[in-house]
């Protein structure tokens, strides 16, 4: 068993007694130094901000759920077992924080290597189908690029957000850092350059015409020369300095519930792009290639490639 102690120490004791959270309350406060170190290792093992997040979420969950009771393979059995209520996806969000708690334990000397592996074994749970999300049609998504009024500074703005999002499928965290140097010409048309996504994975993005008109018109009325391309826009029409993701994500979903579609997100547009880029014949690596996937496969999974919704294969059974 391995039980950190007030004074940064710990000790490897039996192979079956597994690692000891009775000392890792689920909230932050309470944790001792050496706790607090071995959940910063765990944190910082993963890149993206919204991993850091659910990371913190799921151990907070399990320290909670332990109550006092060591880390043993048959706990995470039971804590594995109790989670029937949520996705799939959710469940593994979990399991992979706790693999890489027991990671960074064994890595710093709180665990056997043994003991480790028999803590890591524990399988995902298996998602069945193809999950298809939401997206707009190429109708819905011209009503919602009406949305914004660009007769003002909030709406040319607002279109950009939009246009850039269901036209060049960038995520919301890359369009709110988005740089205007980043809009270079290439090969005699415009591209967002190098852009740095998720993974690391650096791409290029070509910006069709009418996006590009949108965001002259933008930064021309709000005097943009350079920095964050997108702003926000204070009482007074002033412009700030930069706007958040979350920003984007409220405007996004408001500009939905305009045309009556509720629950709808940011990334929901970036699948909206995949998807009419599809139906409108485009090659599948070279939509790879606009999403920055890490392979074909992603792509596929990510447009549901083998299943047409509007013309199924069932449509016509004559029954």
């Amino acid at each position: 068993m391995v039980k950190p102690s007030e004074t940064e120490e710990a000790a490897v004791a039996g192979q079956e007694s597994g690692l000891d959270l009775a000392v890792l309350p689920a909230q932050a406060p309470a944790l001792t130094p050496s706790q607090l170190e071995l959940r910063r290792l765990v944190v910082n093992a993963v890149t993206a901000a919204t991993s850091k997040q659910a990371y913190g979420a799921a151990l907070n969950h399990l320290f909670a759920f332990s109550a006092g009771r060591p880390l043993t393979r048959s706990l995470l059995q039971e804590w594995k077992s109790g989670m029937d209520d949520l996705a799939p996806s959710s469940i593994n969000v979990r399991l992979s924080a706790v693999r890489k708690l027991v990671g960074e334990a064994r890595r710093n000397g709180l665990l056997g290597v043994e003991e480790a592996a028999s803590l890591t074994d524990i399988p995902n749970v298996r998602q069945q189908g193809t999950r298809l999300g939401n997206w707009l049609t190429r109708e819905q998504a011209k009503e919602l690029l009406a949305v914004p009024d660009r007769s003002t500074l909030k709406g040319k703005r607002d279109y950009v957000i939009l246009a850039l999002l269901v036209g060049c499928a960038l995520r919301r965290k890359e369009l709110a850092a988005l740089e205007v140097e980043t809009i270079q010409l290439r090969e005699g048309r415009w591209v967002l350059i190098d852009l740095v996504g998720k993974g690391r994975r650096v791409r290029t993005v070509a910006v069709p015409l009418w996006v590009k008109q949108g965001i002259n018109a933008w930064m021309t009325t709000a005097a943009i020369e350079g920095g964050r391309l997108l702003r926000s826009i204070r009482k007074g029409g002033k412009v700030g300095a930069g706007l958040s993701d979350w920003a984007v994500w409220d405007i996004v979903t408001e500009s939905a519930k305009q045309i009556g579609i509720e629950r709808f997100g940011a990334h929901d547009l970036r699948r909206t792009c995949a998807k009419l880029c599809r139906k409108a014949g485009g090659d599948l690596e070279q939509i790879r290639f606009l999403l920055g996937h890490s392979s074909i496969q992603t792509t596929e999974r990510y447009l549901g490639s083998e299943q047409e919704i509007a013309i199924a294969v069932n449509d016509n059974l004559g029954l």
